[in-house]
């Protein structure tokens, strides 16, 4: 590299500092714009190369490069434009992600010095190493541009990755600010998730420290994932390997048709802890990307719904209409998000919103509850009842599931536990029903000094009998029954004759003959027929309206 090769920003200083050196708040977002940078320079590759240790990184890329000029005149003049004279791709036919150039503030901010060499194909490197702390004291000064050069870069310091770089640019972060917190996995997540150029171009691929970042690096999240949700019809290797991995026992999918111009999808984890992939508290969620880029996390956050579906769902979706090559710049400065009141962003909301959201709102629930998990509570198209008995039922059949690598014999037990589903919803429901109504009643008998007829004491007499033969049979010693009470050996049918002998006004045994027989059946265990829960929901009612009315009564 030429020593009088000596550059300098093309903007004040002090208004370069004011538009945003300190722009973007993750470090993530800064490897972005590096990454950004390549593909906007059709690279082929990226490499990010790692040192935690002395809080530094590396970002080579292979794309065009930079002549003197170019670096000069494009890089260093801030607010310089790749869309200017209308271009909105680049001479490879990418679209293009920056549009303002002031992203690259941040990136040559964010370390205390920051190395830039460039070169185009059959040329030498071209480039500086812009100091910050220098910078610091010359924007303190109010230096103009001219009096603040870029530092000459020593060549020597990039050997081990300038042999055989016929072109492209490569980035040196000494010392950066907030340090390197993640780790390299992590860090490979962090780009598999939000960097995914790869659904634009198949040849556009991110290594880190020389291992190709994959879809793989997020297969944590592919085995979690329970249930999908296509917008449209995308081609993207993540989808390809959530569909992989799911099995007709444990998953459920569905393509939804909507407007044209979105296209992504919608998953969601079997547990909120699911979402927290990065090993940290930060979980995955439902962001929006333009044109491949990474544009606005969380955008659930605009529409919420408060219903606990949110807190299982992430999600990509892919909206490049925001970015249509005009001069009406969507994105905030930071670059991070979308201007909150844009009429295009509002009808991506809304179809978000619905029918997006709503759809999924409703399938998640059914189909949680069909796979024996808890649903939507707030969903009303089943009772209170209904909900909590199927979440009564699913917790007892987990002791019974095979799971993986299960025998056939186990499985096919596992298909007899998932037939008893339907039918333990409403047994379940119905068993505490006449739980709570016979012990009430009993309560109510108790209360008011009501003697039992001869009748209910030839009951008792016969069921404590039965109950002694069955314990001496059994060889048990203890006490079955919490209380010894005589009422505690009546079924309804005996205790409303009992109430109404005394009372002669609530005529609850008529109901209470035809509740019997399915009553005993279920006590017994036994699956009802259609007509016998529907017999048992109605006469139940019946009883249910009598024993509050009894019960009413001071």
């Amino acid at each position: 590299m030429n020593n009088e090769d000596r550059f300098s920003f093309a903007i004040s200083l002090s208004v370069l500092n004011h538009l945003g050196r300190n722009l973007y708040r993750s470090f993530a977002t800064v490897l972005g714009e590096a990454i950004s940078n390549a593909w906007d320079a059709d690279a082929k590759n990226v490499w990010i190369y790692i040192d935690r240790d002395n809080s530094a990184m590396m970002v080579k890329d292979d794309g065009l490069g930079m002549t003197r000029e170019d670096f000069q005149d494009k890089f260093l003049k801030i607010g310089y434009s790749k869309r200017r004279n209308g271009n909105s791709t680049s001479p490879a036919g990418r679209p293009y992600i920056g549009r303002k150039g002031i992203g690259k503030l941040a990136m040559l901010s964010c370390a205390d010095k920051v190395a830039v060499i460039s070169k185009t194909s059959g040329s030498e490197y071209v480039g500086g190493v812009i100091d910050n702390s220098g910078l610091d004291e010359a924007i303190d000064d109010d230096l103009v541009p001219s009096d603040y050069s870029l530092e000459t870069v020593d060549l020597s310091k990039f050997s081990d990755h300038t042999q055989n770089h016929e072109q492209g640019t490569i980035i040196y972060f000494d010392n950066l600010k907030d340090g390197i917190r993640n780790t390299v996995d992590h860090l490979k997540k962090i780009i598999a998730l939000y960097f995914r150029f790869s659904l634009i171009d198949d040849d556009f691929n991110i290594y880190v420290d020389d291992e190709l970042v994959t879809i793989d690096c997020l297969q944590d999240l592919i085995g979690k994932t329970q249930f999908l949700w296509e917008l449209n019809a995308i081609e993207d290797p993540f989808i390809t390997k959530i569909k992989a991995a799911f099995t007709d026992e444990k998953n459920e999918q569905k393509t939804l048709d909507i407007d044209s111009r979105v296209k992504g999808f919608i998953a969601s984890t079997e547990k909120p802890s699911d979402l927290k992939i990065m090993g940290t508290g930060e979980k995955v969620t439902v962001d929006l990307f333009v044109n491949g880029r990474l544009r606005e996390r969380d955008i659930l956050k605009h529409i919420p719904s408060a219903r606990v579906v949110e807190s299982y769902v992430y999600g990509q979706i892919h909206f490049d209409t925001l970015d249509d090559g005009t001069d009406n710049d969507r994105f905030t400065s930071s670059r991070e998000s979308v201007v909150a009141n844009d009429t295009l962003f509002q009808e991506l909301l809304d179809i978000i919103q619905s029918p997006v959201m709503s759809t999924i709102i409703k399938d998640w629930d059914v189909w949680r509850r069909k796979h024996k998990k808890d649903g939507d509570s707030e969903d009303t198209s089943i009772t209170p009842k209904e909900r909590k008995s199927g979440e009564l039922y699913n917790a007892v059949a987990a002791q019974y599931e095979a799971g993986a690598g299960a025998s056939d014999q186990a499985k096919k037990v596992d298909g007899w536990v998932n037939d008893l589903s339907d039918d333990a919803s409403f047994s379940f429901g119905s068993f505490a029903e006449c739980y709570i109504a016979e012990n009430l009643v009993r309560k109510y008998i108790t209360d008011k000094s009501i003697t039992l007829t001869q009748p209910a004491n030839d009951e008792v007499t016969k069921w404590r009998t039965t109950e002694t033969t069955s314990k001496t049979s059994g060889n048990i010693n203890i006490d079955i029954r919490k209380d010894d009470n005589d009422l505690n050996y009546l079924d309804m049918m005996t205790l409303a004759k009992v109430v109404d002998n005394s009372s002669g006004v609530n005529n609850m045994p008529n109901d209470a003959k035809q509740y019997k027989p399915m009553r005993d059946a279920l006590m017994h265990t036994s699956l009802l027929s259609s007509e016998a829960k529907t017999k048992l929901t109605s006469v139940f009612d019946n009883i249910k309206a009598r024993v509050k009315n009894l019960l009413s009564n001071p």
